[in-house]
């Protein structure tokens, strides 16, 4: 039985799924957390740092938000300040060179979009992880894990490689955002949710993600297990390839090239 788009909402909301620190624990091996932008603080909405992949050092980024009440207030409920998408790029800087494949996962309704966060930056934060992961001469993979909202979500996923599980969603907004700009009521998410085609199997007809993860057994070892195949495998292909950056820039313009109407 299909399940209708705003249930794929909600069930990529759900508490009980497993969030960034979830995968960071059960795919890698030694991982060591780095923190701060060198700018400003730490962004607890944003986990980095240091791992192996099987025997490959990686670089490992994740939007983290939490499991309970406590756990989802430290980290803002996954929508990362300006210093958060810093220590990010930071990160994936540090890896292009030393030579590491960059790792993300992605868990956000958007950036953090309140008076300080817009006082240092938030939309230029974006606009410079946007471009400088264009050009990063590492390889990239990017793994939609729930929510994928708006530019908060993009910021980390300009990668080679895009894969979003069974059960996320990417969009530019917010079932609710839209249908109170449309229809001025939130009421109508349902319908919005429909018409935004933010499924995974939307966005895979669409050319933006490259992969649709199942979600059998999430949360298991055989699920971590395939994950971390998939991965090892993607990047022996990608460590591989010199022309990475141009094949990078050439999978965002093609983009919607189909979906042109000639008049």
């Amino acid at each position: 039985m299909s399940i209708i788009p705003y249930e794929r909402v909600k069930l990529a909301r759900d508490n009980s799924r497993p969030t960034g620190v979830d995968y960071i624990r059960n795919i890698f091996k030694g991982f060591i957390e780095l923190h701060g932008d060198r700018n400003y603080a730490d962004d607890h909405a944003i986990v980095g740092g240091i791992a192996r992949l099987n025997n490959m050092p990686v670089t490992v980024i994740a939007i983290e938000k939490g499991h309970t009440a406590k756990e989802r207030t430290y980290r803002n409920f996954g929508a990362p300040h300006p210093e958060g998408y810093r220590k990010a790029l930071r990160l994936m800087k540090q890896a292009e060179k030393f030579g590491r494949p960059v790792i993300c996962f992605v868990d956000t309704s958007g950036g953090y979009c309140g008076i300080g966060a817009e006082e240092r930056g938030q939309g230029q934060a974006i606009a410079e992880n946007l471009m400088e992961m264009s050009t990063l001469c590492v390889p990239i993979i990017s793994i939609l894990i729930g929510e994928g909202g708006s530019g908060g979500a993009l910021a980390l996923a300009v990668a080679d490689r895009v894969w979003m599980l069974q059960n996320s969603v990417y969009s530019v907004i917010s079932p609710e955002g839209c249908a109170s700009i449309l229809w001025k009521s939130s009421s109508k998410a349902d319908a919005a949710a429909a018409s935004l085609k933010l499924t995974a199997e939307d966005a895979k007809s669409l050319g933006v993600i490259e992969r649709i993860l199942s979600e059998k057994d999430i949360g298991k070892k055989e699920f971590y297990y395939r994950i971390r195949t998939l991965l090892t495998e993607e990047l022996s292909e990608l460590t591989n390839d010199l022309d990475l950056v141009s094949k990078r820039y050439d999978r965002f313009r093609r983009i919607g090239a189909d979906a042109i109407i000639k008049e």
